[in-house]
């Protein structure tokens, strides 16, 4: 009876003793191990090591990482990257040519080691770290999940299996994201590419999660289809997904490249204006709401301006900085993690210093707050014309004005610039002083305030710019353009015939920056880049083009050109030389005969201006319309004299002086009335003679 209630009493207090312990096991087991939410706002802001290890060549040519352009990474660059102020760097890797056969599909051992490098060098930094499946996405996934369904998942599989494996023991600063931007080709939409992206971000949630090491509670990055988030769909989707895994280690991710038409200069959209905004702060708010709020980080893994995938240069400057200043803060107001896209274009790899330190100034300030802008950052003197006092819009931001400086001096309120309270006016006394005889950026003045980064005016001295005819195949025409100090804002192709808009984009007159058409200052000179191929292959031929451009200072200069299978010729309006021969011209050939020719004459130079009404209206008029379509005064207002009139700066004048040829009287002068007081005197005499004559004859009878 006692051994038997002894062992009864050792079992109640066995299971007294390990049932606490149980329960104290599974308390622990729920509770995550590190706040991802803390996790992801350490990572802020973050940088992208682009066109790198994401570089490749599609023939399938196995290249290392300068594929793209850019040097091999040193220890040196990314200890600065941190040295900058970033907290996390995003490395995108590529494993297309970097794979061996099936169904292994082994990475390259060297490439992978080279990885490490540069992986180990980030977290030495105290950096934190994502590593991801790149430009695979478009490469062979996009279209292998519908046509090569069962291998394109094999080589997914594969891919984080062994990546899984290697890193497994590596801290959790290390983090996987599953596909970057990830797309489908398939012809289901978006309902079955969202099956198809549901499916791999099931396996490389299993394998990773499958795997040992610190893998269980690895930081995870699920993307979004395409990273977007403009649809609420997709956002939800994701959520979905994210919810059913009931996983306290996983992030969100897009990809945020602005407001599209702004964000590559097309369609008239130059300035960083309200549709931009409300872009952001919709877009943002839709991600902050349904994650944020919800506990899951959101990482912004990419942003930018498309635009610079051409050339930094195709937003205009101040544009640019208030773009990053509104978006930056807007994020950070939102606690939404942002990691610069940088293939190399920002900081300069070589150098290890900014391309650009006014940006780079505007970014870092606004890690911090708000920085205060303009409504732009430059200042525009006509040559020849009186300078008079200039007024900019300050948008403080609720920062403090300070000082107006040039040169590292304070210039004088009152005297130099007088500010009411955000109307800041340069004194024409103080633009005066600026003033030089060469054309082009003279002077930068530099607003400071309380906090936030600088602000600066540049004042630029311009004259009109002036166009010259041209000629050339569709390979290598090119527009010979004096700048004179200008900077070329947009430019708008329509087709002479019915005003349609001609070229790409066909859907707007006014053609993507850089893309389609771009300016080059120091030739002097007008290109259209990538071989001419994406203007000239989509306008029909002998059909003229009126191309019209508008310049930052508010002049606008027209162009024609005409592609005839091969062949270009381009012509400024005002042109007075024939379509054929323009070096053959001679004054005494021309024909003084009023209207001959009117009907079939159409390309003649005269009448190149004839019909305002086909040509689109600026969209900035004021005391500089029209000034720039009679700026050579070489136009022929009386082609029998060979007279050419002065400069005229109203078109409504020339346009009277060549409509009204072909239907105009002879001009009055002494000689012609002389000549008809003859003339009738000569008809009274014959008159009179006749009469007498047919008198008499009736007498006689």
């Amino acid at each position: 009876m006692w051994k038997t209630s002894k062992w009864m009493l050792s079992l109640i207090l066995l299971v007294g003793f390990v049932m606490p312990t149980i329960g104290f096991a599974e308390e622990h087991k729920s509770t995550p191990e590190y706040d991802i939410m803390q996790y992801a706002n350490e990572m802020q802001p973050g940088w992208n090591l682009g066109n790198t290890f994401d570089g490749f060549d599609t023939g399938k040519v196995v290249l290392d990482e300068t594929a793209w352009g850019n040097p091999r990474v040193t220890k040196e660059l990314i200890t600065e990257i941190k040295d900058q102020g970033f907290n996390s760097i995003r490395i995108p890797i590529t494993f297309d040519t970097r794979l061996g056969q099936a169904p292994e599909y082994t990475i390259n051992p060297k490439f992978l080691s080279r990885v490490d490098q540069v992986v180990n060098w980030a977290l030495d930094a105290d950096l934190k770290v994502m590593i991801n499946i790149h430009h695979d996405s478009w490469s062979w996934v996009a279209d292998g999940m519908s046509s090569d369904h069962e291998n394109t998942v094999t080589t997914f599989n594969a891919i984080w299996t062994q990546l899984s494996e290697h890193y497994k023991g590596y801290s959790t600063d290390l983090m996987f994201e599953s596909l970057n931007e990830p797309q489908f080709w398939g012809s289901g939409g978006d309902v079955e590419s969202q099956a198809f992206l549901n499916e791999l971000n099931d396996s490389f949630y299993q394998i990773v999660r499958g795997s040992e090491g610190l893998n269980d509670i690895r930081p995870l990055v699920i993307p979004t289809l395409h990273t977007n988030f403009e649809e609420q769909k997709h956002v939800d989707n994701l959520y979905d997904w994210i919810s059913q895994t009931n996983d306290p280690y996983l992030i969100s991710t897009v990809h945020y490249y602005s407001f599209w038409p702004f964000s590559v200069n097309l369609d008239g959209y130059t300035t960083f204006e309200e549709t931009s905004m409300k872009h952001i702060s919709e877009n943002f708010d839709r991600v902050y709401n349904k994650f944020v709020l919800n506990d899951i980080p959101v990482v912004i893994g990419e942003f930018g301006l498309l635009g610079f995938d051409e050339n930094t240069g195709t937003i205009q400057q101040g544009e640019k900085l208030k773009f990053f200043e509104y978006m930056i803060n807007y994020a950070e107001e939102k606690c939404l993690i942002h990691m610069l896209w940088d293939n190399g274009q920002h900081f300069n790899r070589s150098t290890l210093e900014w391309n650009d330190p006014q940006l780079y100034n505007m970014m870092a300030a606004s890690w911090e707050g708000r920085s205060s802008t303009a409504d732009t950052d430059f200042v525009f003197l006509k040559k020849g014309e009186e300078i008079t006092d200039v007024t900019r819009i300050l948008n403080l931001n609720g920062n403090e004005f300070v000082a107006l400086k040039i040169g590292g001096e304070n210039l004088v309120e009152g005297e130099d610039y007088v500010l009411e309270g955000n109307h800041l006016t340069l004194k024409a006394s103080l633009l005066s002083q600026l003033m030089s005889t060469e054309l082009g950026g003279m002077s930068v003045l530099t607003a400071t305030f309380n906090t936030g980064a600088d602000w600066t005016f540049t004042v630029y001295h311009y004259d009109s710019p002036v166009l010259s005819d041209s000629q050339g195949t569709i390979s290598d025409f090119t527009i010979p353009l004096q700048y004179n100090g200008n900077l070329l804002k947009t430019m708008e192709a329509t087709y002479v015939d019915d005003g349609s808009p001609a070229g790409p984009q066909n859907w707007t007159a006014f053609k993507q920056f850089g893309y389609v058409f771009a300016p080059n200052y120091q030739d002097n000179v007008l290109t259209f880049p990538y071989g001419n191929e994406r203007f000239f292959k989509e306008i029909n031929d002998q059909r003229e083009v009126e191309l019209t451009f508008h310049f930052w200072s508010g002049e606008t200069v027209k162009y024609r050109v005409t592609k005839d299978g091969e062949q270009v010729v381009g012509k400024s309006i005002k042109s007075t030389l024939p379509e054929d021969d323009h070096e053959s011209e001679k004054p005494e050939e021309n024909d003084d005969t009023p209207g001959e020719n009117d009907d079939n004459d159409s390309e003649a130079p005269a009448e190149n201006n004839d019909d305002e009404s086909e040509t689109p209206k600026e969209d900035n008029p004021g005391k500089d319309e029209g000034k720039t379509d009679a700026d050579d005064g070489s136009k022929e207002t009386n082609e029998g004299e060979n007279h050419v009139t002065p400069v005229n700066n109203n078109n409504e004048t020339n346009l009277g002086n060549t409509q009204g040829k072909a239907g105009e009287k002879l001009p009055e002068t002494a000689t012609g009335n002389y000549n008809l007081f003859i003339t009738g005197i000569i008809i009274l005499v014959v008159g009179g003679c006749i009469d007498y004559f047919v008198r008499k004859q009736k007498v006689q009878i």
